[in-house]
């Protein structure tokens, strides 16, 4: 290296020490005056209900977001968090009134102080130290007849809710389930719900998640306890994991190895051994560990349950009166774009499948779970198109159950819907965008069962001819292929592992 390119690395980096200086000396001064702000808020706001909304309140408040205007690296400031955990969680309960439209507001304005480098700082705190020491020092504790769910978002997930019912129902081990409010709450507040439930595992007998999370990665887990991954989909389409590391917009190589999403599971559920190579791909789990178990996906154990298929039907009739004595197409897409601008297609021409089906058929969308803004159904429509991506009784599991026609896209709702043997297919609209931009598993056109339509006139064609075109045997043979575990005893088999 030449003696310019060595000044001007010398000097480069002294000017960055010297701002990480000057901002802790100004944080310094900052957390002074915060601190009585945020003890003066915690004392207005005990033992009122909705305190958010006082008037006094209101006005410390503004004085605490002037402060973290002032420095935003507050809301990652080891030493001010302390005060910010009794703020929201013992005194406001944030988490249990992320509802409430004045304290959604307020949840705004913190997260409008937030950036990557409040992001990086608070998960080397927590997940490289804070949450560790949690976990070692609760450790020291016994072993509870009890298990852990984690949903790092809202709402226990398809793919746990019957194991958590029937380990309620049916064993000693009490089930809880830890909601953390990711993209919810202040990043920090994510952070302190994470607290509590590092807290309630290290003493648990088993753990259950569904998706990829950083939030255990330099946990060091205690003999005899076990970490079971359910995963949310039956299969893959999309490429994800460590197969996406690299491309614009995606995880690094260094942040999968700093903070890993899949080096600590006991067990991964999956639905064939068909699947096997993929998932140890994505994950960067050694096939022959033995931690990727073709057993089964519990989730679809309800799909041979006479009881829940009735009560399927029971609860769209109920829900959505218009479709009795009519047949249901369900339009079930993944979502485009990445988290938290994840945005749902709005393609599919509603107007024209008005025409072609409305006499025997209802249209009824379900979205991506984690698509905020989702596509208006027009007026003149709403007694044919029904929106039920949010609504309580009808998941995308009762969805599927009830659906005579399902159209997707490149979600593993293929997986699932496959075991029904009912028509399926495709609006791919976008696949050359798509693939070249995401990537995508399997030879996708050729290896999934059904038509890959590129317009709305091919989709309605192929439904209104399904009698000469729908051909059953594809879709058998992909069901034995890829869902040969799921014969609706997984979750006895994931139990029985769980709990030995």
């Amino acid at each position: 290296m030449n003696f310019k390119k060595l000044k001007k690395k010398c000097v480069k980096k002294l000017k960055k020490e010297y701002r990480i200086v000057r901002n802790d000396l100004s944080l310094s001064d900052v957390r002074k005056r915060a601190i009585p702000v945020a003890e003066q808020l915690i004392s207005l706001s005990e033992g009122k209900e909705k305190a958010w909304k006082d008037e006094q309140v209101k006005l410390q408040l503004e004085e605490l977001f002037s402060l973290c205007k002032e420095n935003y690296m507050l809301l990652c400031d080891p030493k001010f968090m302390p005060y910010l955990e009794k703020l929201f969680l013992d005194t406001w309960e944030m988490e249990k009134q992320v509802d409430d439209a004045e304290m959604k507001q307020v949840v705004e304005r913190f997260i409008s102080f937030e950036n990557e480098t409040i992001r990086k700082r608070l998960m080397k705190y927590y997940l490289k130290g804070e949450l560790p020491r949690i976990y070692a020092e609760a450790a020291k504790k016994p072993m509870e007849k009890k298990t852990v769910f984690l949903q790092p978002t809202r709402r226990l997930n398809d793919s746990c809710k019957l194991i958590f019912r029937r380990l309620k129902e049916e064993t000693e081990y009490e089930p809880h389930l830890h909601e953390l409010l990711r993209n919810q709450v202040p990043r920090c507040c994510h952070f302190f719900l994470a607290k509590r439930f590092i807290e309630d595992v290290a003493t648990c007998k088993a753990v259950f998640i569904h998706e990829s999370n950083n939030i255990m990665s330099h946990i060091k887990f205690r003999e005899g306890q076990k970490v079971i991954q359910l995963w949310h989909g039956c299969g893959v389409l999309k490429k994800i994991g460590l197969d996406t590391y690299g491309r614009e917009h995606y995880k690094s190589m260094k942040s999968y190895l700093e903070y890993p999403e899949y080096n600590y599971f006991s067990m991964v559920t999956i639905a064939s051994p068909a699947l096997t190579d993929l998932f140890s791909r994505f994950m960067g789990i050694d096939k022959e560990s033995g931690v990727i178990q073709p057993i089964g996906v519990s989730r679809t154990d309800v799909f041979f349950d006479e009881e829940y298929i009735k009560d399927s039907f029971d609860s769209l009739h109920r829900i959505v009166p218009q479709s009795v004595g009519k047949k249901v197409i369900l339009y079930a897409p993944t979502y485009r774009g990445l988290t938290p601008h994840r945005y749902t297609p709005d393609c599919l021409d509603i107007g024209a499948f008005y025409e072609a089906f409305s006499k025997d058929y209802i249209l009824v969308f379900k979205h991506h779970q984690t698509v905020k803004q989702l596509p208006e159904i027009p007026e003149e429509y709403k007694d044919f198109a029904f929106n039920l991506t949010h609504v309580d009784g009808l998941d995308i599991n009762k969805l599927m159950t009830v659906a005579d026609v399902c159209i997707s896209d490149y979600s593993s709702v293929v997986y699932e819907y496959s075991l029904f043997e009912k028509p399926l297919l495709y609006y791919v609209y976008d696949y050359d965008e798509y693939t070249s931009d995401r990537g995508i598993y399997l030879e996708y056109l050729e290896d999934t069962p059904g038509p890959k339509c590129r317009t709305n006139e091919e989709m309605i064609d192929y439904i209104k001819n399904l009698d000469t075109k729908f051909n059953k045997q594809e879709i058998t043979d992909f069901r034995n292929k890829y869902m040969s575990a799921c014969d609706g005893h997984a979750t006895d088999r994931i139990m029985a592992y769980a709990l030995s």
